[in-house]
């Protein structure tokens, strides 16, 4: 085994690299770090350093933390020892905060937070105040996904108060990407729209009840938005006052 490390620790460094390359960029980190000082260098590139996703991607398409072992390593010797390469980071529920008081950010600027329960985000963007004070200015890119529970499906309007808190919150935010898993409880502005602008979002992603909603997110209070993905159910059903509502949408977009 010492036969072997010491072949590879003879190889020029940029062979390393392109090796290291081929490797998912966590099982670098986690299993070279340490090595020694050479091996350390090179795992800490930020090839491997500065975009992280520490969650597991199952086979049935769920998302599940990084085991114990692995996250306690990350957590305690890893991201401590990388934290100023690192640009983004893509976590799950479970451990998202944990990770995200490890070490300071100071170059980070993307976070993908998956698996959120309606507790979860309230908890996070609401009631504490960790993403608020510790990134609030920091962050330009953000993606929340929530998942749903058709079974216990609320009316406390936590999801818009959630994307309204995010975007009074985040004052650099240049891209949001919100709710694209909601399916049941996608946002709507249409009957109360709330009076949040955002001068600095240039692309938003998200999931809407009504085509009537559109005008609220082209009314102006967007006024450096650029790219705007949207997804309404049963878009193919139209009736007279839709076809108004895709009249002035085109206006808007052509002024």
């Amino acid at each position: 085994m010492e036969h072997s490390c010491s072949e590879v620790d003879d190889l020029p460094d940029e062979i390393l690299l392109n090796i290291f390359k081929e490797l998912n960029n966590l099982e670098v980190l986690y299993s070279l770090t340490d090595v020694n000082k050479r091996i350390n260098k090179i795992a800490h590139d930020p090839i491997f350093a500065s975009h992280l996703s520490l969650l597991r991607h199952c086979s049935d398409h769920s998302i599940d933390p990084l085991n114990d072992s692995m996250l306690h390593r990350f957590c305690s010797r890893i991201l401590p020892e990388i934290h100023y390469k690192i640009k983004w980071l893509n976590l799950e529920s479970s451990s998202m905060e944990r990770i995200l008081l490890a070490t300071n950010y100071p170059n980070l600027y993307g976070l993908g937070l998956y698996n959120l329960d309606k507790e979860t985000i309230r908890c996070l963007f609401i009631d504490k105040t960790l993403l608020n004070h510790k990134f609030k200015n920091q962050i330009s890119s953000l993606i929340v996904d929530i998942r749903e529970n058709k079974a216990r499906r609320t009316t406390d309007n936590i999801i818009k108060r959630v994307f309204i808190h995010i975007l009074t919150t985040f004052t650099n935010l240049k891209y949001l990407n919100f709710g694209q898993s909601l399916r049941y409880e996608r946002l709507s502005f249409y009957l109360s729209p709330p009076s949040v602008i955002c001068s600095t979002l240039l692309e938003l992603h998200v999931n809407l009840q009504y085509l009537a909603d559109c005008l609220y997110l082209l009314d102006g209070r967007f006024d450096q938005l650029h790219t705007l993905n949207i997804h309404i159910p049963d878009i193919r059903r139209f009736d007279s006052s839709d076809s108004q509502i895709i009249k002035t949408i085109n206006q808007v977009i052509n002024i």
